[in-house]
């Protein structure tokens, strides 16, 4: 992640604002709802399912403008409710259809009866050219969201999408499993070859405030990400702990990608980050003027050939500003 993009993202958009936060007793809920009482919004209101989270948040945090119902609802939604673990996906599909995509949909039509300015949601590099169950989802996410604008009609709610890849060392990513397997005394790894992109949890939060700011409706909002492989990651995380290849599981990609080939041509660099432009102008108030510089066409931003690629210092530096 580039420094500036933490420099650009600026809370000033929430101010005097009320924000709601699905999931918002996530990884990144939790941090986003933090960041959000630290700025000068009018209310923060969090929509999770878990009651115990919701008790424990309120308590940790104990500000008088936290809320944690669903109700008031009138200028930002920041979208981060999801079934995320791939396998739990596979296996409950049902509920990941009527997680991911049927509460979307429902967001969508509640952000526009309710008249919210801005509705931004979280996706993933697993939506490109999806394996598994879980991208295939968060795809429609994308999908739903984006033509959302075009529902939207006269109305003044607009719906973007950022997407990023692995938060690293948040509840959901492989750096807390190989921190249990270290104190075992062995780690498994699915192939020594694979690659993943990294994205601090402050730099997370930095992407959403930074697309809240530039939104004007369908546009995906890409950081530009570092990348390593998993040997590198084992290694920086279980120093010399033997490590026991287990192959790759279903549903994963050996590298990731965040922009499609298709997605290429309809690319802008803004400098600080990546803009996924929508192939359709939804609303006449846009101009159609596409800032930043576009990419070029052979561009590729997949895990394997992104840079810059952590070595095992950076890999090592980066888990300490995370523990």
């Amino acid at each position: 992640m580039t420094a500036s993009l933490t420099t650009t993202a600026s809370t000033a958009i929430l101010d005097g604002r009320s924000v709601l936060v699905t999931g918002g007793t996530g990884s990144f809920g939790r941090a986003f709802v933090e960041r959000a009482l630290a700025s000068r919004a009018r209310k923060v209101i969090v929509f999770s399912r878990d009651e115990q989270k919701h008790y424990a948040l309120e308590r940790q945090l104990a500000d008088r403008r936290l809320r944690f119902f669903v109700g008031d609802i009138r200028d930002l939604v920041v979208h981060a409710a999801a079934m995320k673990h791939v396998p739990i996906c596979e296996y409950n599909p049902f509920e990941a259809v009527q997680t991911n995509v049927h509460g979307a949909r429902n967001l969508i039509e509640a952000a526009m009866s309710c008249g919210v300015h801005r509705v931004i949601a979280l996706s993933t590099d697993k939506a490109v050219s999806p394996a598994n169950l879980y991208g295939a989802t968060k795809l429609c996410m994308e999908k739903l969201l984006i033509a959302a604008n075009a529902y939207a009609g006269d109305r003044t709610t607009r719906f973007s999408v950022v997407r990023y890849g692995n938060v690293m060392g948040s509840a959901g990513s492989v750096v807390p499993l190989f921190r249990a397997q270290k104190n075992r005394g062995q780690l498994t790894i699915t192939d020594a070859r694979m690659t993943r992109f990294w994205i601090e949890m402050s730099d997370a939060i930095a992407l959403v405030l930074r697309g809240l700011q530039l939104m004007t409706g369908g546009e995906i909002f890409i950081p530009k990400l570092p990348t390593t492989d998993i040997e590198t990651l084992a290694e920086a995380v279980a120093p010399g702990v033997p490590r026991t290849t287990v192959g790759i599981r279903p549903g994963e990609k050996l590298h990731e990608t965040l922009i499609s080939t298709e997605e290429i041509r309809r690319t802008s660099d803004l400098g600080d980050v990546l803009v996924i432009w929508p192939e359709y102008q939804f609303h006449t108030t846009l101009t159609g003027v596409r800032a930043g510089t576009p990419v070029p066409e052979d561009f590729v931003y997949s895990s394997d050939r992104a840079e810059p690629r952590l070595d095992l210092a950076a890999t090592r530096a980066m888990l300490e500003r995370v523990a």
